[in-house]
């Protein structure tokens, strides 16, 4: 029930949040709440990937993207993910999650997400994601470039990020 009343709370607040460009980076404000901590009283690992998923719907809201893939009978999905946990994030504390698109390839889109703290980083994820129709199949590389509009140059996927995509998909066949 906490996500549903997170995710209530982040669609009024995308609102008053002011837009943000799909090539951004988002950042969505939290703080740990009791029911986000594990037995030794941090907040549990497997929390940070669900905010994750609240924090990529953050940067899809107040950039418009959302409402672009939802006219197209688009969605998103996570097709894997790797984080690193550098520090634990302590009950109450305020944290920020930064958000930002790194890249695509000609199959996947690229995200990282960083838990930060000020300008200390708690943890730091990159998440591969693929969008899908919802009359079934994927979205092909060219219709998710067009309707963003275009891929900014700028935008670069790390190789060490391309091997672990392609070493992932290796394992899965």
């Amino acid at each position: 029930m906490n996500l549903y009343f997170r995710l209530l709370l982040l669609w009024l607040r995308s609102r008053r949040s002011g837009a943000v460009d799909l090539w951004d980076t988002a950042e969505t404000p939290f703080r740990v709440l009791p029911n986000d901590l594990d037995p030794l009283g941090h907040m549990t690992n497997g929390r940070y990937l669900t905010i994750m998923d609240i924090g990529r719907m953050d940067l899809m809201l107040r950039s418009g993207f959302w409402s672009k893939m939802k006219d197209q009978g688009w969605y998103p999905v996570v097709a894997g993910q790797t984080i690193t946990y550098r520090k634990s994030l302590q009950p109450w504390q305020r944290y920020v999650l930064r958000t930002r698109v790194i890249g695509f390839d000609d199959r996947w889109g690229y995200i990282e997400q960083r838990f930060c703290v000020g300008s200390t980083v708690y943890a730091q994820a990159f998440v591969r994601t693929r969008f899908l129709k919802r009359s079934g199949g994927s979205v092909e590389h060219d219709e998710l470039e067009k309707l963003a509009g275009g891929f900014p140059a700028s935008l670069e996927v790390p190789e060490w990020l391309r091997q672990w995509a392609t070493a992932s998909r290796v394992k899965d066949q």
